[in-house]
């Protein structure tokens, strides 16, 4: 097994005890990995590389029936998951910025297939405790197949849903506010307008022009 592999099956038996408390879905070498990579694309790729690291560990621990492996496998899904679904949240948060991820989603949409292939080939293999994350493995693989009927969507398309979403859950906040806070947004509105009609100036505060 690699290093890797080792290092991410270390903290997921690391996180076993605390069932009950949330599991982060990745180690912290990941995350600060994800912390020195900021641009969409290659956030989008490193990404990519911890699901296939994921499913990686999954296959090795299918191949050999041990004790305990059935809540790694399980654990071990639930974190792929989150990391897919983590892959859509940087491509829409992009799209709602105008940044281009075209690059991005297309290495998603060749990956995410191949991704897809062995998760379905793991559920099609005679384990004996499969049933004790079928569900995990099920959620696994539509959780995948969502993110890749996502990146087969036009960008341009996928953009304006992003924002017209943007926009009724921007409606729907607005909806719930109270007349005194929607009285400091307008307010808060007003005076960030104000300041983009203001035009630049270098002149010191009370200074001005010798024609005034």
């Amino acid at each position: 097994m690699t290093k890797t592999l080792l290092l991410i099956l270390f903290s997921v038996c690391a996180q076993l005890p605390s069932v009950a408390q949330d599991r982060d879905f990745l180690s912290a070498d990941e995350i600060d990995q994800l912390r020195e990579t900021q641009e969409p694309n290659a956030r989008m790729k490193l990404y990519l590389k911890f699901a296939h690291e994921r499913v990686a560990l999954i296959e090795k621990l299918a191949a050999k029936d041990k004790p305990g492996r059935s809540g790694l496998i399980h654990d071990t899904l639930e974190d792929y998951g989150n990391i897919i679904e983590a892959i859509d949240t940087v491509a829409d948060d992009a799209l709602k910025r105008g940044l281009p991820i075209n690059e991005g989603v297309a290495a998603v949409a060749a990956s995410e297939k191949k991704l897809l292939e062995s998760l379905e080939k793991i559920q099609g293999m005679p384990l004996s405790d499969l049933p004790r994350y079928q569900f995990a493995l099920t959620q696994a693989i539509e959780t995948t197949q969502d993110s890749i009927d996502l990146s087969s969507e036009d960008v341009g398309k996928r953009g304006a849903e992003v924002a017209a979403q943007e926009r009724k859950d921007k409606q729907e906040r607005d909806a719930n506010l109270s007349e005194t806070e929607r009285a400091e947004n307008a307010k808060t509105q007003a005076a960030d307008e104000s300041k983009k009609r203001k035009a630049p100036t270098l002149l010191k505060p009370g200074e001005k022009l010798p024609n005034q």
